[in-house]
């Protein structure tokens, strides 16, 4: 039993973020919380409304980023609020400047031609 929770331990996967990346799911948590309160839901019937456990909705709300995507997708959809999923990298601005630039692959030099003679 002690290597199985050894094993379970080990498997698990964590995250690691950098602080300011850290703080933004902690705002998202906060966000998602308060929009919850706001519709007077209570955290027992959004989780069970979304298919997740109690415990994960928690996790959730204090923007825990081990939490799978389609958890937070979820609690998005039982508040109503599904649509703004669809804002996540939304407006790629390094991108379009980087495609703007036309950043070109360096061209080989054409091939030398052998004499024979």
């Amino acid at each position: 039993m002690l290597y199985l929770s050894i094993l379970m331990i080990i498997m698990k996967r964590s995250v690691n973020l950098l602080p300011r990346q850290r703080r933004k799911f902690i705002q998202l948590g906060e966000r998602l919380k308060l929009a919850r309160l706001r519709r007077r839901l209570s955290a027992t019937l959004v989780a069970e409304r979304a298919g997740i456990s109690r415990a994960t909705l928690h996790k959730i709300e204090l923007g825990d980023p081990n939490v799978a995507m389609g958890s937070y997708f979820q609690i998005l959809r039982v508040l109503g609020l599904e649509s703004d999923f669809g804002l996540l990298a939304l407006d790629d601005q390094m991108g379009r400047k980087l495609q703007d630039l036309d950043l070109v692959t360096k061209k080989r030099a054409p091939r030398r031609k052998v004499e024979n003679g």
